[in-house]
Parts: C-alpha cells; sequence; structure tokens
C-alpha cells in the first residue's frame, strides 16, 4: 500500500512538472472552458500576443486580431476546434500586435470591433506611425501584403454580444495602458480576457504609451480583481487569475509612487534610474533594462515638483 501511494504521488509530480511545461510553450492553445479557447503568443516568430476565441450558437468571436502571420496562426488553429464561421474579432487596444492582422480578419468575412476611443488611437498619428515605421521591413514580417485596417463596429463604455447560449461582455475601462483599453468578459463562466492591461510573463509590460494613465491602469487592475472571474487571459503570457490582477497593480503603484516622491525630491531620471529598486515586484520587474524603461516613462508622466 505504500508503494502504491508513494507512485501515485510521484506521478501527480510529474502531472504537475509536465501541466507547467505545457501551460508555458509558446504558441500554444489551450482549452479554458467549453468553446473557449486561448493562443498562446510566440515572440520567437514575432507574434508576442495571445489570441483567444469563443465559440457561440452559429458562429466564433476572436479577442485580439494579432500580427498579420499571427491572425493566419490563429485561423488555421480556429478551423481545428470548430467548423463555425468567424462573425466578429475584438481589439483591446491599438498597438500593432492586437491590430495588424485586422485586414487578414477582414478579408477572412470578419467584421472588427473595439472601443471608439481605440478606433481613434489607431486612426490617429500614433496608429499610423507606428504601422509606417514597422512597414520598413523587407523580411518575412513585412506588412506589405497587407494593410492598415479600422474597425468598422465601434462602441462608447460597454457591448454585449449574446446569441442566448453566451453573452461576452465588451468593457472599456481605459485610459490605463492606452486610452481605448478594453476587455472581454464572459460572466457566466467566470473568464476576464485584458490585452494588454494586464500581461505575465518575464518580459515586463510597455507603460511607455504617451497617453499612458499609470495610476489609473492600477486602479482598473484592482476594479477587475473585484469582479466576479476565475480566469484571467493576459495581452502576453500564461493565464493566470485575479491574483495576476493585483500583481500587477502592484507593480505599477510602486513604480509610479517611487517615481513620482524621487521627483517631487528634486531626482532627476538618470538618477532615479540609478537608485530604485522594484525587484520585489517579481516578473514585471524582471530585468534591469525593463525597470529603466519603466522608470523613464513614468518620470516623463508623473507632474513636475
Amino acid at each position: 500500500m505504500k508503494r502504491v501511494a508513494v507512485l501515485a504521488v510521484f506521478a501527480l509530480v510529474l502531472v504537475g512538472l509536465y501541466q507547467r511545461h505545457v501551460r508555458t510553450e509558446p504558441g500554444m492553445v489551450r482549452q479554458l472552458a467549453a468553446g473557449v479557447w486561448t493562443r498562446i503568443g510566440d515572440n520567437s516568430v514575432r507574434v508576442p500576443a495571445n489570441t483567444s476565441w469563443i465559440e457561440f450558437k452559429d458562429f466564433v468571436v476572436v479577442i485580439d486580431a494579432n500580427t498579420p502571420w499571427g491572425a493566419n496562426a490563429a485561423l488555421d488553429e480556429i478551423k481545428k476546434t470548430t467548423s463555425k464561421p468567424i462573425k466578429y474579432v475584438f481589439d483591446t487596444h491599438y498597438h500593432w500586435d492586437h491590430t495588424q492582422g485586422n485586414s487578414v480578419m477582414v478579408d477572412a468575412g470578419v467584421t472588427v470591433i473595439c472601443s471608439q476611443d481605440c478606433a481613434n488611437e489607431l486612426r490617429s498619428a500614433k496608429g499610423t506611425g507606428e504601422w509606417a515605421s514597422m512597414s520598413k521591413r523587407t523580411d518575412q514580417y513585412s506588412l506589405a501584403p497587407y494593410r492598415l485596417q479600422p474597425p468598422s463596429l465601434t462602441f462608447g463604455d460597454f457591448m454585449v454580444i449574446d446569441d442566448g447560449e453566451r453573452r461576452l461582455e465588451l468593457r472599456k475601462v481605459g485610459p490605463g495602458h492606452t486610452i481605448g483599453d478594453a476587455v472581454a468578459v464572459l460572466p457566466r463562466e467566470g473568464i476576464l480576457f485584458t490585452g494588454d492591461l494586464c500581461v505575465n510573463w518575464t518580459q515586463g509590460n510597455n507603460v511607455a504609451d504617451r497617453d499612458a494613465d499609470i495610476p489609473n491602469w492600477s486602479k482598473i487592475l484592482l476594479d477587475m480583481a473585484s469582479w466576479s472571474v476565475t480566469i484571467v487571459v493576459p495581452g502576453h503570457g500564461e493565464v493566470g487569475s485575479t491574483s495576476t490582477l493585483r500583481g500587477q497593480s502592484a507593480f505599477l503603484s510602486d513604480l509610479w509612487t517611487k517615481v513620482s516622491n524621487g521627483k517631487k525630491a528634486g531626482k532627476t531620471m538618470d538618477e532615479l534610474v540609478k537608485e530604485l529598486d522594484l525587484s520585489n515586484n517579481g516578473a514585471w520587474a524582471a530585468t534591469p533594462t525593463q525597470n529603466a524603461n519603466a522608470i523613464r516613462a513614468a518620470f516623463r508622466k508623473a507632474p513636475a515638483p
């Protein structure tokens, strides 16, 4: 009996190790609930963002259009999970790795949705400039075969997709990471798709968007952590939980408090880059380079003394 118990425990340990390995494998597709899937981003092939999809009675909704090649990869994976047509793709915010696949989706007959503020940012100098800058590539990641595709359906603060069997809520919560940040919620399943308001990897988080609102961003994350959700699908990295939201909120709060106080005390940006320690914030402060970039971005936004 003891030997059986030991073997059972050993088997559980192996399963746990295997699951941890599988969960973090880039490019992997995971099923989160019946008819709900996510594809983990793969930075090595310039597909850093996660893409998810939700199966309704007669159609599919995709969360984040990704890059053009990321969108094509997602379309291939979606076909393996369902034969239903994709009706909508919802862009959580305007950044390139979440919207440059829009034209691929539209050419496949899909309607692009995002918040009105997200649409405005995509059409602004920020969005068009990002596209123009990245259009200079001539390798396999060239944008030449594609186009900057704005959404054809926008909403202000709230939109619902409900076919009587499944309800998906789109909620505009920004400004945070960007002005137009919006999230998707499956209330019955308790699943939240955050876009880049939350990330869960060791490559930091981009706080440098010129319209990012770091203190409000931290508050948004705490607010979402109070929602009735158990699964959090971040913009980048492994699927998490409400503790992931609280962890990132703590990082942003720590960053903003230390930088603001330092600037108020007359410290220069370079002095704060050398002096501030953010390492207590785990993966969100994983490397000195990431922390230095975050400190510089926060310094530019912090009020003058």
